[in-house]
């Protein structure tokens, strides 16, 4: 297939062209270079150095023996995008091309509206192309399982069927994001649920949870294929957090009570699934929604569970309780159902296979590029001030 991955410059976008590429299919990727400005902007930098697009595709040709085109542009710019969907005439465009960090969106006005616009406008852009040029294309959208919230009830996959006043019907699952991030997300959704009642689009919106991992077939064929590994308290994870933590002898700080809940993937599980949604396409006019995630646990889990593998590399780990920079429950229900993905035959890897294996061991080998004082949260949700954003001395 003709695959376009917007994005392809990000965590997930570079490995998942790779991925694709070495499966045989035509693979393009396109990127603004943005996210390499945000680092600057916020004097952080991916804890494992990163070689440019141009050069990690240089090298893919070298090792693989084949291509990847790039084209570097904006999605907000139609004049850009509307010739390249119409050149490359994709049959499948994988979507991670927007600012995907709550933090990032939550520092103050003018983060809040650029998410939103960069976000939504891009993603609006790619639609009309599509219908204009390859209406028969098929989108995978990365979604986020954050557009749902924490509600006290079963979290079903995109719909939930309903019995009102004796009536009954199927309807959009309930939404409760928790940042101008997660909101950007919801409109995404809803404007392409539109675009496909209205122009038969095919879209699969993936509402991913947190991925973490390092390691891919294709990163471990040379040193200048990885991807980021983002640590600092916009980007980075929460798991990549705790990761450095641990190694750089600081306690794990757990935001609140801990028992914030959510799902979460390994990278390679994210490469299967996209995979999987693109050769099992959504129909004509269908706006598809599968949960895409493999486990579940809180945050005061993830701090346990690296406590333990640390402790295993002789690694002494405390963990402190932190006020809750974030406007969240802390205490909730969540249960979340993920089968479609299941179903189509994913073959998840788990998390108590990963931290040992893999990441634990990337961060002990780059330790002397942490920066101690980009990890403590330098967000809070409650202030709206100009560039709210604070570095820790």
């Amino acid at each position: 297939m003709r695959v376009l991955v917007l994005g392809g410059d990000g965590y997930l976008g570079w490995p998942t062209a790779m991925y694709l590429s070495q499966r045989g299919h035509e693979v393009a990727v396109l990127d603004n270079m943005v996210r390499r400005s945000w680092d600057n902007e916020l004097g952080a930098e991916s804890l494992v150095p990163i070689a440019s697009l141009q050069e990690r595709v240089a090298v893919w040709r070298e090792v693989s023996g084949k291509s990847v085109a790039v084209y570097v542009g904006d999605l907000c710019d139609y004049t850009f995008i509307e010739p390249v969907i119409k050149e490359f005439a994709p049959e499948a465009i994988i979507h991670y091309g927007e600012q995907r960090a709550a933090p990032y969106s939550m520092i103050d006005r003018r983060h809040a509206v650029f998410t939103q616009v960069n976000n939504i406008v891009g993603t609006l852009n790619v639609a009309y192309a599509m219908a204009d040029h390859v209406p028969d294309c098929h989108m995978v959208k990365l979604g986020t399982m954050g557009e749902y919230g924490t509600p006290n009830i079963d979290i079903e996959e995109g719909y939930i069927t309903i019995t009102h006043k004796g009536r009954t019907d199927t309807l959009p699952f309930p939404k409760q994001p928790g940042s101008f991030y997660h909101l950007s997300k919801v409109h995404d959704s809803h404007n392409l649920m539109f675009c496909c009642r209205i122009w038969g689009l095919r879209v699969t919106d993936l509402n991913q949870g947190v991925v973490y991992g390092v390691d891919t077939d294709e990163i471990k064929l040379h040193e200048k294929l990885r991807t980021r590994f983002d640590y600092d308290s916009v980007f980075g994870t929460v798991l990549n957090r705790f990761l450095v933590q641990a190694v750089a002898g600081m306690p794990l700080t757990v935001y609140g009570k801990g028992g914030q809940t959510r799902g979460f993937l390994d990278i390679r599980d994210t490469l299967a699934c996209v995979e999987l949604a693109m050769l099992n396409p959504a129909e004509k006019g269908e706006f598809r929604v599968f949960n895409q995630f493999t486990e579940q646990f809180s945050v005061l889990d993830l701090a346990n569970a690296v406590r333990e593998a640390a402790g295993a590399h002789g690694i002494d780990v405390t963990i402190d309780n932190l006020p809750n920079p974030r406007v969240e429950k802390e205490d909730h229900y969540y249960n979340a159902v993920n089968t479609h993905l299941l179903d189509l035959g994913l073959q998840p890897h788990y998390l108590s296979d990963t931290l040992l294996n893999s990441v634990l061991q990337l961060v002990q080998q780059h330790k002397g590029r942490i920066d101690s004082r980009l990890v403590l949260p330098g967000v809070n949700w409650r202030e709206t001030g100009t560039n709210a954003f604070k570095v820790s001395a």
